[in-house]
């Protein structure tokens, strides 16, 4: 078995990391290039940046915190948030970053995913998912026009069928958090490994920033339908959730954000925990 992966995320805004609940009541959390450093030495697998205020006019913050961490950090750093372009890609690569991780794009132009694998290459391209448990009063916000395209049309929820929870189902949102589509998270992650994603920043809308642990049935949803590792996220709050993620959710990976960094637990705690329960690490 491939050693499982302990990631902590950093959530940048306007150069500084910050931390919130389901998405918002963000609160500051320090220097993302010394946190970055910080973890790097106490044996971080992987480093996530998500840029959560990326556009245009602010791209240059986060090309110059990954350019300022590739000096001094030597794990592998994602970059995700605001990714539009193939330049947009390219300019992060060029900066320092090994992967980069992209949600809103894909679901705006999915063969966007094949372009970018097409010429990156499928290992430094992350999908990410943020999926959200189905409830009677979704409905489509703003339907895209591939959605006529008939070789995606299987990813669809049908708002006739939203209350039939056979086993659960997801929906998945763009923007942050911040508009819904009725698509099927795991039909989905099926669809993007297809056009070429190489991995999966799965997080669940329902348990980020809650401690509570992850969506299991989620992650092993999603880790069972595909066979591109997939990063569970959202809802990390104790060892044992760490644990149970790459156990009963089968996830080659697992996010934390807020038990890292308000230093609740250290990474070698959090590795040396999971050893002791069987589960390999690369200590």
């Amino acid at each position: 078995m491939l050693a499982k992966r302990i990631i902590p995320c950093l959530d940048v805004k306007d150069g500084r990391v910050v931390k919130g609940v389901s998405f918002v009541n963000l609160r500051d959390a320090g220097d993302p290039v010394e946190n970055a450093k910080f973890y790097d030495e106490q044996g971080a697998d992987e480093l996530i940046f998500l840029d959560i205020t990326a556009s245009h006019e602010k791209r240059k913050i986060i090309l110059d915190v990954v350019e300022r961490t590739a000096e001094d950090v030597f794990m592998p750093v994602t970059v995700g948030g605001g990714i539009k372009s193939l330049d947009d890609i390219r300019s992060l690569l060029n900066a320092g970053c090994d992967k980069v991780s992209i949600n809103t794009t894909a679901v705006k132009d999915p063969y966007f995913i094949s372009r970018a694998a097409e010429k990156f290459g499928s290992q430094c391209i992350v999908v990410a998912i943020d999926a959200k448990r189905i409830a009677d009063n979704m409905s489509e916000a703003d339907g895209e026009a591939w959605f006529d395209d008939s070789a995606l049309k299987d990813v669809i929820l049908d708002p006739g069928l939203l209350q039939e929870r056979n086993g659960g189902a997801w929906a998945i949102s763009t923007h942050g958090g911040r508009k819904m589509k009725l698509i099927n998270a795991v039909a989905w992650a099926k669809k993007m490994e297809q056009l070429g994603a190489g991995e999966f920043m799965l997080t669940s809308m329902d348990k980020d920033g809650t401690k509570d642990g992850y969506d299991i049935e989620l992650t092993k949803a999603v880790s069972e339908a595909v066979s591109i590792p997939v990063i569970a996220s959202g809802g990390a709050g104790t060892l044992e959730h760490l644990y149970e993620g790459v156990v009963s959710g089968k996830a080659d990976a697992v996010l934390a954000a807020s038990i890292f960094h308000f230093r609740e637990f250290t990474i070698r705690e959090t590795k040396e925990y999971l050893r002791e329960r069987g589960v390999p690490v690369r200590l």
